[in-house]
């Protein structure tokens, strides 16, 4: 019986048998439970809108007779509804809870507790609530007799007609004028339920008892007789028997698994001779793997080693570890196999020495636990990548990143690498302290917008984000000794140890303008020179009126005539004009001849070549040279300087001047030929606008050999002496200073014409 009882529990049927019963059981169970629940929920959800549509029937058949204040109508309304079976109680309630009608005289006029169950479902607050769920409305209680009743109350509203009837008024601002309590039995309803339940109970244990039969004759039949016949063919193959075969006629998964059982019998010797043979294959891949492998005991001898280790190191049989690979006599300090023995895990290292050609050889070390059947760790594998070329390649780069940081502070131009975003100076080279004075450390986490001036700041940002390819020229920059300089910056994006950056470089040009300022001064002074005449003659008219009008005063001072107050007035305005338009011309002399402070500020391009024109006028007049003025009206203003751009159109004049005189002497030239045209427009290139001035001649024109070279520093079309070859030169520093481009066109013999563009700031156009 023991041993029944004992087989019966450890064995597979009995347990998926018991398993499926107690599944069934509580699926069943459960959809009984949820079943009955669902069915008295249901129930109990019509018997409340019954009652609810019962009591809206009872104050929809009560409203009239309440508008009329009849209430004998009201108790025979009450009355005959309450005659209906299950109708237990119908009372009406005024506010102050007085019982005002019921079907029971008895409760007439009695005042019910405010606590009572009826009332207190909207008495629990106060003030009172006016409006409930249905849920909330509804209740369900017993009697003493055990009988069970469901009360539904309802409020009775105040409507526009109670509180404006002559018979009774009630004030507008109550809501609500009393309520309808209304109690039914719910005796057959519970009768309902009950059968209900006894019906579920007994439809679930009937398909319990008739499942769970049928579960146990299929399991019997279809899994316990299998199982056994598959645990004795298994038990027959463990002793060595791969003839007998399994039979299971059937093709489920237990036929399956009997057919497997038999053709797995088949293939262990076929398996077994493939191990052999992948035995040999793991030796030989163990000998010929290019990296080294030793098996080391925990004595730190060597038990097994590949070929490639024995080439390389040359050990002998039972050799330590540490001898054969570095010749050392004792143990290494830091020993990855010795961490393996230790704590069984995997451990790395990087090792050093010489192999045994006497070369330096160097290798990575992972180490591994090899365990027997107990667990044990009985030995360690170590194996070791020869990574001797790559040590010698970081070597050669090492030596490179010293060369470049070598070559990178010993540049002689400022280098800033800046973070892309934010600008923050990252790093920088040694000539940054030469030529700005801040120290490396001093500089570094700085804003590279600190080493400029506080209004100019936000105009270099833009420029240095927008132009992440670009360069800026002539910008002001201030040293840590506050002294200004003048720089180009070239900017070029790189990459830096982990992000982006901008590489920055500065190039002092302080001293270059300086000199091409006193370039640009002495070419003025030579101007004004050459315009001497023209000047001179120009303050001789002037001059001339004055000294006629001075010479008239003394006549008539010595004949001591009186001069008319009209013949007076009119020479004192003369005087004073002509002072005027000496004090003009000098001054804008002055004003040309002074020096430029290099600052690009927004100018009128017809308004400064006017002015250049007003200086230069009188030489041309003298040479009888006409000017044709095609000037656009409205032109955008332009980024530059005055003076300097003044000194452009007057080096272009000077040289249409001498062009045309050129022309002059060496060919029959007509007057009418004399002609200087000046223009002015806007225009578009490449979807861009621009301001485009034009000075053009009719002189001899440029040979089409030299036409290349006319703006390089002292070369001259003209004979020596009369040219010294820096106007156009200068000219052209000038406007590509301004941010512009000029251009000569000319056909030899034909004049020639100089185009300069000028673009047009954002804003402008």
């Amino acid at each position: 019986m023991h041993q029944l009882f004992h087989d019966l529990r450890h064995s597979l049927a009995t347990k998926l048998i018991f398993a499926l019963g107690i599944t069934l059981l509580l699926s069943i169970s459960t959809w009984a439970y949820f079943n009955i629940k669902y069915q008295k929920k249901r129930i109990m959800q019509d018997i409340t809108l019954s009652a609810e549509r019962l009591s809206n029937t009872i104050k929809l058949g009560t409203h009239y007779a309440m508008m009329l204040n009849s209430r004998d109508e009201i108790n025979q309304i009450i009355n005959n509804i309450a005659r209906q079976r299950d109708i237990e109680t119908i009372r009406i309630y005024n506010k102050e809870g007085q019982i005002k009608f019921s079907n029971q005289p008895s409760e007439l006029e009695r005042a019910t507790n405010i606590k009572d169950e009826a009332c207190y479902i909207c008495h629990r607050t106060d003030p009172p609530l006016q409006s409930l769920a249905l849920e909330n409305r509804a209740r369900f209680f017993e009697d003493p007799s055990g009988r069970r009743f469901l009360g539904m109350i309802s409020p009775i509203e105040n409507e526009p007609g109670c509180s404006t009837d002559a018979c009774h008024i009630h004030p507008d601002d109550k809501m609500i004028l009393g309520a309808l309590d209304l109690v039914v039995s719910i005796e057959e309803a519970n009768q309902q339920i009950h059968h209900f339940e006894k019906g579920a109970i007994g439809l679930a244990v009937a398909v319990f008892l008739i499942t769970s039969a049928m579960i146990f004759l299929l399991v019997l039949k279809f899994v316990n007789h299998p199982i056994r016949r598959l645990i004795r063919g298994t038990r027959m193959i463990a002793k060595g028997d791969y003839t007998t075969q399994i039979e299971v006629a059937r093709h489920d998964e237990l036929g399956q698994l009997a057919e497997s059982i038999n053709h797995m019998q088949g293939k262990i010797g076929e398996k077994q001779a493939e191990l052999n043979q992948q035995r040999k294959e793991y030796q030989t891949l163990f000998e010929q793997v290019p990296c080294l492998i030793t098996v080391q005991g925990r004595d730190y001898r060597l038990i097994k080693y590949n070929r490639h280790f024995s080439e390389n190191f040359d050990p002998c049989p039972g050799d330590f570890c540490f001898h054969a690979y570095k010749g050392r006599t004792e143990k290494c300090v830091v020993c990855p196999v010795e961490q393996t023995f230790a704590d069984g895990k995997i451990h790395f290292s990087e090792e050093s020495g010489k192999n045994k050609d006497g070369k330096e050889f160097h290798w990575l070390v992972t180490t591994s636990p090899l365990r027997n059947e107990q667990g044990e760790i009985i030995a360690a594998m170590e194996m070791s990548l020869d990574i001797t070329d790559r040590k010698v390649l970081e070597k050669e780069l090492a030596k490179s990143e010293k060369k470049y940081y070598a070559i990178f502070n010993n540049i002689p131009n400022p280098v800033f690498v800046l973070d892309v975003e934010t600008l923050t100076v990252l790093d920088c080279n040694e000539s940054v302290g030469i030529v700005y004075g801040y120290s490396k450390e001093e500089i570094i986490d700085r804003s590279f917008l600190d080493l400029f001036k506080e209004e100019e700041r936000k105009s270099c940002f833009e420029k240095i984000k927008s132009r992440s390819r670009a360069a800026i020229s002539q910008v002001r920059q201030i040293c840590k000794d506050g002294q200004t300089i003048f720089v180009n910056i070239r900017i070029s994006p790189s990459e830096y140890p982990g992000q982006k950056v901008l590489l920055v470089t500065t190039s002092d040009i302080t001293k270059r303008l300086e000199a091409e300022q006193q370039l640009i001064q002495a070419s003025k002074m030579a101007t004004l020179g050459e315009m001497a005449t023209g000047v001179a003659h120009e303050l001789n008219q002037p001059l001339s009126v004055i000294k006629t009008a001075s010479s008239f005063f003394i006549k008539k001072v010595n004949k001591n005539e009186p001069i008319k107050t009209e013949i007076l007035g009119t020479l004192a305005k003369e005087i004073d004009s002509h002072v005027d338009r000496a004090t003009k011309i000098i001054n804008h002399m002055r004003q040309f001849g002074r020096k430029s402070d290099m600052t690009l500020t927004p100018v009128d391009l017809n308004g400064v070549i006017r002015s250049a024109f007003d200086i230069f006028s009188q030489q041309l007049k003298i040479r009888g040279i006409e000017v044709v003025w095609e000037i656009g009206e409205d032109l955008p203003l332009i980024m530059g300087e005055t003076g300097r751009l003044e000194q452009v159109f007057i080096n272009l004049l000077i040289n249409a001047r001498d062009a045309i005189e050129e022309r002059a002497q060496s060919d029959i030239f007509k007057a009418e030929e004399k002609q200087i045209t000046l223009r002015t427009a806007i225009e578009e290139k490449k979807r861009e606008k621009y301001v485009k001035a034009e000075v053009c001649d009719t002189g001899v024109g440029i040979p089409e050999a030299v036409i290349d070279r006319i703006f390089e520093p002292f070369f001259t079309t003209k004979k020596v002496g009369k040219g010294t070859g820096l106007g156009l030169s200068i000219t052209y520093g000038i406007i590509k200073d301004c941010g512009g481009t000029v251009r000569a066109i000319s056909e030899p013999g034909e004049g020639a014409c100089f185009v300069i563009h000028f673009p047009i700031p954002e804003g402008e156009a």
